[in-house]
């Protein structure tokens, strides 16, 4: 059964494409957007319109969505290599390895932190949509290190506020192709998914604001080596604003990383870890913070380029 939508086109939409428009207001990729709009699924003031036609702020659109499918449902798995930091009653913390997400999404076949979790006998907080049980942040399948997963209901709200407010101390550690200049700094451009439509995101003018910031811990011949902490939490933030520095994270082919200088050090993934998150615990609203170690593929990066220099 389809979703009808009508509404206007916001007024700093003015002159997009159409199947830009509707792929920026309806979060769906560019190609979906020229789909329905090519399948007669949408019209413009009551009247069919092409992909390349150019909206106007005011004007009425009504699209006929797709139903949306449905996330799966947490199975119990193990997960090799999915660590626990510390768990009390209200918390768990977890090392997450490579190649895990956070939680079941449509499309995904591997392996989740919530379902390796249920699968060890661990409890998570049921708040929350069912497939994200107790998930409070995300790290992507491809970045490894700390997570936050909530166990008790009031551990979940109160974890979820402080992301929201951004009291969360979050701090990551990338290896970046060459060296940013000035070697410390502050990104501070919105993000939004990539006109292009293929499940990567950029800078956009109209994005939702993220802030990055960023400071050169060592510097090797061919890349350096980057502490960076984020104020807000925007999907592939750390990627995306160091690719538009023209410093993408080393691997990261998606972002324009070169992947000559990847295969020299052995990776198969973006150098990207969460190597630190620091949060007031929900139970008793002191400071806690936990760290997380790097692992053999990125630590062998780093070795490679040490001995280079």
């Amino acid at each position: 059964m389809t979703d009808l939508r009508s509404l206007p086109v916001p007024d700093g939409l003015e002159g997009e494409r159409l199947d830009a428009a509707i792929a920026r207001m309806f979060g769906l990729s560019r190609t979906r957007a020229a789909e329905l709009i090519s399948g007669g699924d949408v019209t413009v003031d009551g009247a069919p319109a092409a992909k390349s036609d150019r909206v106007s702020g005011g004007s009425w659109l009504e699209v006929a969505l797709p139903p949306a499918p449905s996330a799966p449902v947490p199975v119990p798995q193990a997960v090799p290599g999915l660590a626990v930091l510390h768990e009390d009653d209200d918390i768990i913390v977890v090392d997450k390895p490579v190649g895990v997400v956070a939680h079941p999404t449509p499309g995904w076949t591997g392996p989740s932190v919530v379902e390796g979790l249920l699968a060890a006998g661990h409890r998570v907080s049921t708040s929350g949509a069912a497939e994200r049980q107790g998930i409070v942040h995300r790290l992507d399948a491809n970045t490894t290190g700390v997570m936050v997963v909530a166990k008790s209901e009031w551990a979940y709200s109160m974890l979820k506020r402080a992301f929201k407010e951004r009291t969360v101390d979050k701090g990551y550690h990338t290896l970046v192709q060459g060296h940013p200049d000035p070697s410390r700094g502050t990104v501070d451009a919105p993000i939004d998914r990539h006109p292009a439509g293929d499940g990567r995101f950029a800078v956009v003018a109209g994005g939702r604001p993220s802030v990055t910031h960023y400071d050169t811990i060592e510097a090797f011949r061919a890349a350096s080596l980057l502490d960076v902490r984020l104020e807000t939490g925007r999907t592939h933030q750390i990627r995306v604003h160091l690719s538009a520095l023209r410093h993408p994270c080393v691997g990261d082919r998606a972002y324009g990383a070169d992947p000559t200088l990847a295969e020299r050090l052995g990776l198969r993934r973006q150098w990207l870890h969460a190597v630190r998150l620091g949060f007031e615990h929900p139970g008793g609203g002191h400071w806690v913070e936990f760290t997380s170690e790097y692992p053999p593929d990125l630590r062998h990066a780093l070795d490679v380029l040490a001995a280079e220099s």
